[in-house]
């Protein structure tokens, strides 16, 4: 692990990052466009990550150099003086929240010395998650979710009835939903980011004890570089749709297709993660502007050092 990456002046640098993207991100919020949204996001990322003396690689970004112009998987970004890391980013994860001026919509970024993280193809993958305080393997992504919800329920000391699962509201989500609540617990739906679904684990004031389901394999990352940080368990399995996904992820080095991944296996070292609210939403506050000034709201943690910080920054407009 390179101590250099994970030094303090870069923890301030990733907040900058995802507060310029946020803030660019909110300008759109509310405005029905969830592309113009996304673009201003992107814009505002990549411009600050190229002032930084950082030799960074995005390894999971906007797409594949083919469809996505910039901030695409592969691009180098930063001024290339400084610490090689890999990059993993969402600059607006919640497009549909942000363009709806609905919660939870996030800019998200985290960094880890260079080859520590999985470079995940733009497929979906199987999910789930817990947060600290459990015994290893609690969670079994084998498992049904009605077994996983009794093995938490009896770490805890509690009736399956008293456990929260997050699950994005998704018709392929059904048999799941449906086995949640055999057991009697209950089922938080969120429309999209889950991202932040995953992160509502491991935050005892959401209230939320287990995160399972179908979603992009990019954010499984991003949210494996949070857990990493304050604890918590994952496991997830890639989902291809068709031969040309299963083609992308070989292009990408992946040769086990079928392989059960756990949180250090898709965060390899110790890792920065940084989130800035664009609108309101459980864990953080969004953008907002009051007296002349715009207000962020942040949250960075570091795994070298298991810090935890809420950042409130503003700023004249």
């Amino acid at each position: 692990m390179s101590s250099e990456v994970l030094d303090r002046g870069l923890v301030l640098d990733a907040v900058r990052v995802t507060e310029i993207a946020a803030i660019a991100a909110w300008h759109m919020v509310g405005r029905g466009d969830e592309k113009e949204a996304d673009q201003a996001a992107v814009d505002a990322m990549r411009t600050a990550l190229n002032d930084l003396d950082i030799a960074g690689e995005i390894v999971i970004g906007e797409g594949e150099r083919d469809e996505a112009p910039m901030l695409y998987i592969g691009e180098k970004v930063g001024t290339g003086k400084g610490p090689k890391i890999d990059i993993a980013l969402d600059p607006l994860e919640g497009t549909t929240l942000t363009a709806k001026a609905m919660s939870n919509a996030l800019a998200v970024m985290a960094w880890a010395p260079k080859g520590t993280l999985l470079n995940a193809p733009d497929t979906y993958m199987d999910k789930i998650a817990c947060g600290p305080g459990y015994a290893p393997g609690i969670i079994d992504l084998d498992a049904s979710p009605a077994d996983n919800v009794r093995a938490l329920a009896k770490a805890k000391g509690v009736d399956p009835s008293q456990i929260t699962a997050c699950v994005l509201d998704r018709p392929r989500h059904a048999d799941i939903i449906a086995s949640l609540r055999s057991v009697g617990a209950r089922v938080y739906l969120i429309t999209d980011g889950d991202v932040a679904g995953v992160m509502n684990t491991a935050d005892p004031d959401t209230g939320v004890d287990l995160y399972v389901g179908q979603g992009g394999a990019p954010e499984g990352v991003l949210a494996c570089a949070a857990l990493k940080c304050v604890g918590g368990q994952f496991q997830g399995r890639l989902v291809f749709r068709n031969a040309d996904e299963r083609k992308r992820a070989e292009r990408i080095g992946i040769t086990d297709l079928d392989k059960k991944y756990d949180l250090h296996e898709m965060v390899r070292a110790d890792a920065i993660f940084a989130a800035t609210g664009v609108t309101k939403g459980a864990l953080l506050d969004g953008v907002r502007l009051e007296g002349g000034f715009v207000h962020t709201h942040t949250l960075v943690m570091n795994s070298a050092t298991r810090t935890v910080r809420e950042v409130r920054m503003k700023r004249p407009v």
